[in-house]
């Protein structure tokens, strides 16, 4: 005869169900069973419910350098992070170990309070690669006039904004000088958000008050609920269990060192060459743009994957040695399957009677759009006797290069076709540069009418 028990465990995050089966009756009619143990399940998607008074009491027992007394509209945020969009707080929860050692590390050399560290989820979710629409830029979100103040330079390279480390630096820097000028972290943190001109203009009309909620009616809409997203941010990752903001899988740092080049790189190529993964290069290094190490005058210290790192700095000249045999092997055969361009010809057609563009541009294989191009035309009226401009036997690059210089149209051709170089893979301006002497990128990009360095593979450009 079976005996079956259920034994279930009312929790509302954990269920374990312990099964006996009945195995052997002995001899007095006892039943020897054996329990197989379900191991805990966990049900992330459960929000528990919670009370104002229970916050408060959570709030009272941290222990912050900074001030924290909940009111309605904290607790409001806090409901906003822990209910209504729980996703957000545990993307930034999982990055959390990637990016707070670092915070913690450079707050206490600059001696100031841990929980700023809270301010980069809000100014960036702990993106490094974060983007406002009015264009600051990286984890402490730097406009770029205010990063230049603090050492953070962007060029065509590398955009020091987006850099961990150097971002950091900068942003416990500025916000030193914010509490300089307001003797309260809450103020300069919200100078931080609008500036300290807003700061001190609050100030100024709220009769001189000196704390964030006494100037709080008089500061920008976006600012007011700046510091109480911070602080209910602030009480989220003390409390996060309690809100089973539970994390199913985690994100950790890719233990790293720097190495040092001296000579412009493309990161591809050398993930291809040292066996490192490219994903993880463009991780560690999110300051650098196009996947290119930038040329300096100075070594640039790139981070790589500790397991890479010594393979790599002891290595590096034969590295970059066989990089440019690999790109002088490219460049030869660039030269020699390089077809020759077919210069066009060059055609004056005088208007007949019952002419029309429709008519001649059938007649000569092209279009009315090149027609009126070629000739300077804003219409289609053409007069009998008119002289018009035909180019035929180029191919759809000439005719177009024509079509990009319409106040020239006649003297586009007088020498013959341009030079041209179809971009190969893995080009980029400056390897085109270097390859072909006495051409520079802003040569290449005015002949090319290019507004930015990317290119692609296929594409044809003028060199001279």
């Amino acid at each position: 005869m079976s005996n079956w028990k259920l034994l279930t465990l009312l929790s509302p995050m954990i269920f374990c169900v312990a099964i006996a089966s009945a195995q052997n009756q002995g001899e007095n009619g006892f039943i020897a069973a054996e329990e197989e143990v379900i191991q805990p399940t966990y049900h992330y998607e459960f929000i528990p419910d919670f009370t104002y008074d229970e916050v408060d009491q959570r709030v009272k027992k941290m222990d912050t350098g900074m001030p924290f007394e909940l009111n309605e509209t904290i607790f409001a945020f806090i409901n906003y992070f822990t209910v209504r969009n729980r996703e957000y707080s545990k993307m930034t929860l999982a990055r959390k170990e990637i990016y707070f050692p670092l915070f913690e590390k450079e707050l206490k050399e600059h001696d100031m309070p841990e929980e700023i560290k809270y301010l980069a989820i809000i100014e960036s979710g702990l993106n490094p690669k974060a983007k406002s629409r009015v264009g600051a830029m990286g984890l402490w979100q730097f406009m770029p006039a205010t990063g230049r103040v603090y050492d953070l330079h962007v060029t065509r390279d590398v955009d020091d904004r987006m850099d961990p480390e150097l971002a950091t630096e900068a942003a416990c820097r500025y916000l030193k000088s914010l509490h300089r000028m307001f003797d309260d972290w809450e103020l300069a943190l919200a100078a931080y958000n609008c500036g300290p001109g807003n700061v001190r203009k609050a100030i100024r009309r709220s009769g001189g008050k000196r704390t964030f909620w006494g100037i709080y009616n008089w500061l920008p809409r976006e600012t007011r609920g700046y510091i109480p997203q911070f602080q209910a941010i602030m009480y989220v990752f003390n409390y996060a269990d309690e809100h089973n903001l539970i994390l199913e899988d985690g994100t950790f740092p890719i233990a790293h060192e720097k190495v040092r080049f001296d000579q412009e790189l493309d990161l591809k190529r050398l993930a291809d060459i040292s066996g490192t993964c490219l994903e993880e290069l463009e991780f560690l290094n999110p300051a650098i743009q196009n996947s290119k190490i930038p040329a300096s005058s100075n070594y640039y210290a790139l981070r790589v994957p500790k397991a890479k790192a010594d393979y790599i700095a002891s290595n590096v000249h034969w590295m970059m040695d066989s990089i440019n045999l690999q790109e002088e092997r490219l460049l030869a055969e660039q030269k020699t399957a390089a077809p020759k361009e077919k210069e066009p010809e060059k055609i004056i057609y005088k208007v007949r009677r019952g002419d029309a563009l429709g008519k001649i541009a059938r007649l000569y294989g092209t279009t009315v759009a090149d027609l009126k191009t070629w000739n300077g035309l804003y219409s289609n009226n053409i007069k009998i006797g008119q002289h018009l401009t035909i180019y035929q036997d180029g191919d759809a690059f000439t005719r177009n290069l024509a079509a990009d210089n319409p106040s020239q149209q006649d003297a586009t051709f007088v020498k013959g076709s341009p030079k041209t170089y179809v971009v190969q893979p893995g080009d980029s301006l400056w390897l085109i540069a270097n390859k072909l002497d006495g051409v520079t990128i802003e040569e290449i990009k005015r002949l090319n009418k290019l507004s930015n360095n990317k290119i692609k593979p296929g594409q044809k450009l003028i060199i001279g």
